[in-house]
């Protein structure tokens, strides 16, 4: 079932097309060193294959789960050996991100002096997890998950091969495609095991259900899965959209992250982009992470799910999180700046008598509680950080932000 020729690849058009990526390295039948980053079943090795054949150089393929140093010097001695003949090698590395960084550093000299023309896969996201140096050497491009009408031609590939069709009603034929989740491997699989049951008629949705085994969902706790859904998350709650919210928090459940994780990046958002236009939605978060440290999973995890609707209908506000991010920028500037003399403390007769607290006005002993002295360095004076916007409870933290501006002013002059 794997495909003969380029024309035989489905979903990646992007790629082989006139004018893509790799139409001239096709076209010129050459071979270029390149990194092939999509999720599984989308036709990485295939891919790796058919450039390799189309260059006319050998093709020598490993895995970066079985190979070790001894191998890879091994196969870089015998592509050396190779190229004085005249012959190229095409080196595919299949998940070549489980290489640590030394051992990518090892690939560096053999790519450079020609050697070998690298072709590795990953499933996970380059920039986190190859060095710098290889990705220099190297092309990233960029296989995508196969949709519906892709799937259907493989489907339809797999039924001219064997000369009989699926037996599956419409509807469980459609939830097949739906359950490989874009993994093409992953639905011939699956087909496979229906053809073997050979049912005396079409199963429907709910026999196709029960026939096949639960698909692992595709997610991985510290890469790009990882990172792109708390993402989904985190701009779904800021678009004030739970219902988005809930589905991206249920996929990370259902992919198996830890809650613990969740609740304190939905902490974070509760700070960064509601703030004080709503307070009480930290006070939501950090109730929501207690109840589910108290009851764990499940039961606490509906907690979290409270949480995330209360911020996605919250108002929303990130006055606070610029106003810090602008105070930082300034304190790294001025961070030998010592405070206004009146406002340091003085807990000894001797710092008192070098004007440590001079001239300090104690704002309770003003009628209105308030004093109006500058607490800035004088460098700084007028510095306004904190903008509140028009937009629940920061509406009156707004009204007191200008009363108290103008009680300075007067105060001040």
């Amino acid at each position: 079932m794997r495909p003969k020729s380029f024309d035989e690849i489905v979903g990646q058009s992007h790629l082989l097309e006139e004018g893509g990526p790799l139409w001239h390295v096709i076209a010129s039948k050459s071979a270029v060193s390149i990194i092939l980053w999509g999720p599984p079943g989308v036709g990485k090795t295939t891919l790796a294959r058919l450039l390799a054949e189309n260059s006319s150089m050998e093709l020598v393929q490993t895995s970066a789960v079985f190979a070790g140093i001894a191998e890879l010097r091994k196969m870089f001695g015998q592509a050396r050996e190779r190229l004085a003949e005249g012959i190229g090698t095409v080196l595919f590395v299949d998940e070549i991100h489980r290489f640590n960084r030394s051992q990518q550093d090892g690939f560096l000299p053999y790519v450079e002096d020609g050697s070998i023309t690298l072709i590795g896969a990953t499933t996970e996201n380059p920039s986190f997890e190859l060095n710098s140096a290889l990705l220099s050497r190297t092309q990233v491009l960029v296989l995508n998950k196969l949709e519906s009408n892709d799937l259907e031609k493989l489907l339809g590939r797999a039924e001219s091969y064997l000369g009989k069709s699926l037996p599956l009603t419409k509807e469980a034929r459609q939830q097949l495609i739906q359950q490989s989740g874009g993994d093409g491997r992953s639905l011939i699989n699956m087909a496979e095991q229906i053809w073997q049951v050979q049912p005396s008629t079409p199963l429907d949705a709910k026999q196709t259900a029960s026939l096949l085994a639960t698909r692992t969902a595709i997610y991985d706790k510290s890469g790009d899965w990882h990172y792109n859904l708390i993402s989904a998350l985190h701009k779904s709650v800021r678009s004030s959209d739970p219902d988005a919210s809930l589905y991206w928090l249920a996929r990370m459940l259902h992919g198996g992250e830890e809650p613990r994780y969740i609740a304190r990046r939905v902490t974070r958002m509760a700070t960064e982009d509601i703030g004080l236009a709503d307070p009480n939605a930290l006070t939501q978060c950090l109730a929501a992470w207690e109840s589910y440290e108290r009851q764990g999973s499940p039961e606490g995890e509906l907690a979290i799910a409270q949480a995330v609707v209360y911020l996605a209908l919250a108002p929303k506000s990130n006055s606070v999180y610029v106003a810090m991010k602008s105070a930082m920028h300034d304190a790294e500037k001025t961070d030998s700046t010592p405070p206004p003399q009146h406002i340091l403390n003085a807990p000894t007769k001797l710092m008192k008598e070098i004007g440590y607290g001079s001239g300090y006005t104690y704002d309770h002993d003003s009628p209105d509680g308030f004093s109006g002295q500058n607490c800035f360095p004088e460098e700084m004076v007028g510095k306004s950080y904190y903008r509140p916007v028009e937009r629940g409870f920061e509406r009156d933290l707004k009204k007191r932000l200008t009363y108290f501006a103008k009680m300075r002013q007067q105060r001040q002059r």
